[in-house]
């Protein structure tokens, strides 16, 4: 389990402090505390042992600060008591939840939407080998980790018309981008896909839209169940529409749409996001 600060001593020397010291003077406020910086909480999550004294120790850890969180589970490797310095690789899936709500799965290392303070309940399922051989371990570990980041401030929104496809028709949906943030600019672009071999086709008359290219050059061949779409005049107060044509046939497909973003950090590498938009159905 992680180390927690002895704060004991800290708490019998401020008690000895003046009352005045601690409180606010008449009439002011409180000084409210800064925002928390960036960081990983990583929590020990369990100890695997082998039959010939391997073992190692797995850890549990998510980062703050950001839309999503990331899971990772580092681990330290040893047999009996070399003193070998293992290298570790970690593999497997993970879950994570929430006062019994799950909150997503996936493999390791790997990440979730953040969905704000709490205390969150992180299990993984893993296979541990080490470099230079001689660990090779499986088993489930877990733990919980305490999140106190404030959830991110949702910027950018995609909502549409109309959620449900019609087999064998032709269904027209407008797709609204809304952009609620002063921060960042009015790139954006959203891009839709359906199912492959469903016979699936998305069209639309809108110049600012293209079914992306596939296969290698000179090829022209479009995909016609993809489309992506870009603005560039999207602001707060003024959102963006688009009308997508989605004609099905005999064999249904639904479709998936995400929105690329930049985020206001100037030329640094890593600035854009990425949001989940709308997911459309067929019946």
């Amino acid at each position: 389990m992680p180390t927690r600060p002895n704060t004991l001593r800290t708490l019998a020397g401020a008690a000895l402090l003046p009352l005045a010291l601690a409180t606010p003077a008449c009439g002011q406020s409180a000084a409210a505390p800064a925002p928390e910086t960036p960081a990983t909480v990583c929590s020990l999550a369990g100890t695997l042992h082998g039959t010939h004294g391997e073992q190692a120790d797995v850890s549990l850890c998510a980062d703050t600060g950001s839309p999503r969180f990331n899971i990772t589970a580092p681990a330290t490797c040893r047999i009996g008591r070399t003193r070998v310095r293992y290298a570790c690789r970690t593999e497997g899936t993970w879950k994570a939840s929430r006062s019994g709500k799950s909150l997503g799965t996936g493999n390791l290392p790997g990440s979730g939407l953040y969905p704000g303070p709490g205390t969150y309940d992180l299990s993984a399922t893993v296979r541990v080998r080490s470099t230079p051989a001689g660990v090779d371990l499986k088993g489930t570990v877990q733990t919980t980790v305490s999140l106190t980041a404030p959830k991110a401030k949702v910027t950018h929104a995609v909502t549409v018309d109309r959620s449900v496809l019609s087999r064998n028709a032709t269904t027209t949906v407008t797709y609204t981008i809304r952009r609620d943030s002063d921060d960042g600019d009015g790139d954006a672009r959203l891009g839709m896909i359906g199912e492959a071999g469903t016979g699936l086709r998305i069209t639309t008359a809108d110049k600012r839209c293209v079914n992306p290219l596939v296969g290698r050059y000179p090829s022209k061949t479009r995909l016609a169940h993809s489309i992506d779409c870009t603005v560039t005049e999207l602001q707060p107060g003024h959102p963006e529409k688009l009308k997508i044509q989605y004609t099905v046939g005999a064999k249904c497909s639904t479709v998936v749409s995400k929105l690329g973003y930049w985020v206001p950090k100037g030329q640094d590498m890593f600035t854009g996001n990425m949001l989940a938009g709308p997911t459309l159905t067929c019946h």
